[in-house]
This record gives C-alpha cells, structure tokens and sequence, in this order.
C-alpha cells in the first residue's frame, strides 16, 4: 500500500498549486484522508480533511477559503487545490489515509493515520 504525492514547486505569493496524492495497493473508497504540512523548524500540522465520500471537508483556519481539498474514489486520489498562495504556505505537505467512515471533523482529530505519503515541497516566494 502506498501514497504517493506530486504536483509540488516553487510559485510566487499569489499563485497557486494542484496537489495530488495517488493510492496505490487496495482502494481507498473506505476511507478518509487528509493533508498536513511541516515547516523547516516547526511541528507537522492539519491541513484540511475529507470524508471516505468527499462529501465533507475540513480545513485549519489558516487556509479556509483559500485550498479546497476533494477525493476521486474511483482514481484512488486525493487532491490539495491550494490558490492565493502565501509564504507562509511553504512547507513539505503529506497526505494521510485512515479506514473511517466518519465525517471530515473526525477524520481531522486523526494524528496517526494508517498511511502516509513521502511528502512534496512547496515553497511560495514573496
């Protein structure tokens, strides 16, 4: 089993990235899944969260109105549409994926997730 990020780079404040996080080994229509980011010197950090649907979405205060996180069951894909980009953004951003069949708000309490991706850099410059 296996989650594979991509869809990282450098772009300038104000602009935007499409995340994506590809699963690989079974389906991942069961569960819910999630991004966090980790800052050079900082804790890992929630991001947004998706139900095992899509049909709800939770995002951290920082990003609400600015990322839009969905979920493709039938590609096994989770993306990350993150737009208005700030430096602030910059940071490695991970995928997570837990076999829950609770709203978005519960998959955001969620800090060990069952699996994890490798991670992608973006970083925003000013």
């Amino acid at each position: 089993v296996q989650l594979v990020e991509s869809g990282g780079g450098l772009v300038q404040a104000g602009g935007s990235l499409m995340l994506s996080c590809a699963a690989s080994g079974r389906s991942f229509s069961t569960f819910g899944m999630a991004w966090f980011r980790q800052a050079p010197g900082k804790e890992r950090e929630f991001v947004a969260a998706v139900s095992w649907s899509g049909i709800s979405t939770k995002y951290t205060d920082s990003v609400k109105g600015r990322f839009t996180i969905s979920k493709n069951n039938a590609l096994n894909t989770v993306y990350l549409q993150m737009n208005s980009l700030k430096p602030e953004d910059t940071a490695i951003y991970y995928c997570a994926a837990s076999q829950n069949y609770g709203s978005a708000e519960t998959i955001a309490t969620i800090m060990r997730h069952d699996y994890w991706g490798q991670g992608t850099q973006v970083t925003v410059s000013s």
